[in-house]
């Protein structure tokens, strides 16, 4: 776009509703999750019965609240309610994301990348103006209707979209997913009991359609749902897919979380029509046509809207490929792979013994691993570098307590990636408990000795 032309659309406007089916939308998808795992009893399996939790680096301090995480849970739903109906909506927002965010942070084994998609829309959604048509904020205080909104604050929420989608399909470019189909080759046969589509699934053809297809999907999919006339098509293969992977994979909410933002690519008349639905629904009287009530910041508040986002973007297109940094298999080490929208790209099985010799003594003694771990932290554990090195730091505090001297902490980790026979993960003679853990190069991961190829 000339330079001539970017103060202009940054002047454009467009109708609100957009924004405001969005709000509906995502704000009752994400209260739908907190009841849906509240009801799972995930509450008390995940942050109440552990002993230990894998924090983040730099958030140590977020710990799970006890009794109280019932009560964190209950916050987040009560914001995501009051996001979606609109009322106090820039306090809710902000209770939705400082909620959420921390109920994710609370331990490390729980990443998944809806959640950190969750709480990036949620952190849009404090700043971005979604409350000021169909709320009831914009109910109880006309003065604050707008129906019309500065064009970039929808393509925010579309940006977003976009980075997710088209960096998940840079992730498979790379030879185990495209090449030789991993590890939907290893996944899908499993699936073989599945209706109508089970027995295509244990065909190897299938698993490279999945794939190349999954990798065209990715980088394609955002800019057939911009243009016009590829728009209806392109969201019906978004459901496809969506509902496809929702059927053969256990990955939660994240299907229907990227069915429901995925609305945003649609012109604000389909947008208005929805509106109109649910007013008749509610028994309210259609909204006529209403002179144009558009929404103008005045120049120094657009001025630091529009410089946050543009912090905001560039953090999002550029930390994932912090990997760059790490000069070791991304797969292999996971150093630089959070927060990079790498889904579900590797079938990584790992085991892993810990030893806790005494220092004066040399007396040794085997930890199990179960008498302090739940079953997924013992699973995230055992093929993530970092989080071995917490653990490793809880034994050495814990056996101390015991009266242990000088407790040093040794580990015999296995781990097989996508297919690979297991092989020795990290070097068993390093006492961990005096390893940092910490964002630089960890020498002691032993080598992959193989090579995937691509980003």
């Amino acid at each position: 776009m000339p330079a001539r032309r970017l103060p202009y659309s940054l002047h454009a406007l467009t109708p609100a509703a957009p924004l405001a089916t969005f709000r509906l939308a995502f704000g009752l998808l994400v209260l739908a999750s907190v009841v849906r795992f509240w009801a799972k009893g995930w509450i008390a399996e995940l942050y109440l019965q552990p002993k230990f939790f894998f924090s983040y680096y730099g958030f140590e301090w977020i710990k799970p609240l006890g009794p109280y995480t019932y009560g964190l849970f209950a916050v987040c739903g009560v914001c995501a309610l009051l996001v979606a109906l609109g009322y106090w909506y820039r306090t809710a927002a902000a209770g939705l994301f400082l909620s959420f965010t921390y109920i994710e942070l609370m331990d490390k084994s729980t990443y998944l990348n809806h959640y950190y998609f969750v709480s990036l829309v949620a952190l849009l959604l404090v700043v971005l103006p979604v409350g000021r048509y169909f709320s009831l904020d914009a109910h109880r205080h006309p003065s604050r209707w707008r129906n019309q909104v500065p064009r970039w604050t929808v393509d925010a929420l579309r940006l977003l979209m976009g980075i997710v989608y088209v960096y998940a399909g840079l992730a498979k470019l790379n030879s185990d997913w495209l090449i030789h189909a991993m590890p939907l080759r290893i996944w899908l046969p499993a699936k073989n009991d599945l209706p109508l589509i089970g027995p295509l699934l244990g065909q190897v053809w299938v698993a490279y359609a999945f794939s190349w297809f999954g990798a065209f999907y990715d980088l394609t999919v955002p800019f057939f749902l911009l243009w016009r006339r590829t728009r209806a098509w392109a969201y019906a293969t978004v459901v496809v897919f969506h509902v496809l992977t929702a059927v053969l994979f256990p990955i939660g909410m994240f299907p229907y979380v990227m069915m429901v933002a995925a609305l945003i690519f649609f012109p604000a008349e389909w947008h208005e029509r929805v509106l109109q639905q649910l007013r008749r629904l509610f028994g309210q009287a259609p909204s006529f046509p209403r002179p144009a009530a558009p929404l103008v910041y005045r120049p120094a508040v657009r001025r630091l809207l529009l410089l946050g986002l543009g912090a905001f973007f560039l953090v999002q297109l550029l930390v994932p490929f912090r990997y760059l940094l790490y000069p070791h298999e991304l797969f292999w080490t996971e150093e630089g792979y959070r927060f990079s929208w790498r889904v579900m790209l590797m079938e990584k099985m790992g085991q892993v013994q810990f030893k806790v010799v005494d220092g004066q003594t040399k007396q040794a003694r085997l930890v199990n691993n179960y008498e302090h771990l739940s079953v997924l932290q013992e699973k995230m554990m055992s093929t993530q570098p970092d989080m071995l090195v917490q653990f490793a730091h809880y034994l050495h505090d814990y056996y101390a307590r015991q009266g242990m001297h000088a407790p040093q902490v040794y580990a015999d980790a296995y781990v097989s990636l996508n297919g690979r026979l297991g092989k020795a993960f990290i070097d068993p003679t390093v006492d961990l408990a005096r390893i940092r853990d910490d964002w630089r190069p960890k020498s002691w991961i032993l080598p992959f000795d193989d090579e995937i190829t691509g980003l």
